[in-house]
């Protein structure tokens, strides 16, 4: 195999949702494709001209395929979406990305081959911040981490909001399908808790992960008191699930410990 040709898969696709991610997103699509093959890109309802641009991608690149949703449904929704379309052509495993050009695409390759040795876990990146990184952001991260460690009884989360990731397809399907929320900015934190209350073990890898100002093209849908108030609420449903499942995890936690 040429060892600069992109790796070409049957089980495993790399699955971008993407919300007007600015100009950013070509080179992001394109250093994806450089990777791996097939390529999916799930389009939330943009308004910019990014669904354009992405459409003729797709024309031209056999191994990339262009999903359009109409309406702006939330990341959550739009992974959902996708992953039932690879799900019906076969795939087992979807790795995950931002299309903002912050995610390593250089690491895409190491966390499908990790997943490969590791069918049945979920493998998620743990960030490497560099000097571009918000402070504020970083800070409160570690907030969300804690809760995440405490309702999965420290079962191995290193990082809970970072969206590089291999999840394995079918068992995130049947948790989302199972209860309405986890699809907004809330999913990357549901998903790997409820995952883990399901028994999926996670591998921890590191990726670097950079930020972009306005001025070099970066776009950014955070907004600090909605969204953390999403997550408030959030990790309110999920303590109170994870007292219901407290003498299963409990249980689990000391087995892993025998000998």
């Amino acid at each position: 195999m040429d060892p600069g040709a992109p790796q070409r898969s049957n089980s495993h696709l790399v699955l971008i949702p993407s919300y007007n991610p600015g100009p950013r997103v070509f080179a992001a699509v394109r250093g994806a494709l450089e990777e791996w093959s097939p390529v999916w890109v799930v389009i939330d309802g943009s308004t910019d001209q990014s669904t354009e641009g992405l459409l003729a991608m797709a024309a031209a690149e056999a191994g990339l395929r262009v999903l359009v949703l109409p309406h702006n449904r939330g990341k959550g929704a739009a992974v959902l979406f996708g992953l039932c379309e690879a799900q019906a052509q076969g795939f087992t495993h979807a790795l995950t990305m931002d299309s903002d050009g912050q995610h390593p695409v250089e690491r895409i390759r190491p966390f499908i081959q990790a997943s490969l040795v590791n069918a049945s876990a979920m493998v998620l990146g743990v960030p490497v911040f560099d000097s571009s990184a918000p402070g504020l952001r970083v800070k409160g991260r570690r907030i969300s981490n804690w809760w995440a460690n405490l309702e999965t009884l420290w079962s191995g989360i290193q990082d809970s909001l970072y969206g590089f990731r291999v999840y394995p397809i079918d068992a995130l399907i049947s948790v989302m399908r199972h209860q309405p929320w986890m699809r907004r900015f809330d999913f990357d934190v549901e998903a790997v808790v409820r995952l883990s209350w399901r028994g999926v073990r996670p591998v921890n890898l590191p990726a670097p992960v950079r930020y972009f100002r306005p001025e070099d093209g970066g776009v950014s849908h955070f907004k600090y008191w909605r969204d953390n108030v999403l997550l408030t609420w959030m990790h309110f449903r999920l303590f109170w699930g994870f007292v219901g499942r407290l003498p299963l995890l409990l249980g689990r936690r000391l087995r892993r410990r025998d000998p």
